[in-house]
């Protein structure tokens, strides 16, 4: 499976923002779908998570209430709708899978390409 994140941009504080993980060459339709983050200088971070069947989400704490995450299995594609941004979400979003529902990075497999969100004024 291949991924790829794409949306980023810049946003004003206060401000939302949707970004997409589309998969290609095979389907996601089977994994967990996890979206990460990493800000400069520091280690990435879990943000939102979301089941095969797209019932069940897991978020950070740091996101709960502001972030929702969807998937749509016939388009092979997940989302992360972001609302009421802060600065401290300025970074580079990664989309991944998983066969096992979790938080940690290291049990993700598949991991797209990064897109990046300035949360700015």
């Amino acid at each position: 499976v291949q991924l790829q994140a794409f949306g980023g941009g810049l946003v004003q504080p206060g401000g939302s923002l949707t970004i997409s993980c589309a998969a290609s060459r095979g389907t996601f339709s089977s994994y967990f779908v996890g979206w990460f983050r990493q800000a400069p200088g520091k280690e990435r971070e879990f943000v939102a998570g979301i089941t095969y069947s797209g019932l069940s989400t897991n978020y950070a704490d740091s996101v709960k209430g502001r972030f929702t995450i969807s998937r749509d299995n016939a388009k092979n594609t997940v989302y992360l709708q972001m609302n009421s941004l802060k600065p401290e979400d300025t970074a580079v979003y990664y989309c991944a899978t998983s066969r096992t529902w979790s938080t940690r990075a290291s049990l993700y497999d598949y991991w797209g390409r990064g897109t990046l969100v300035t949360v700015s004024s």
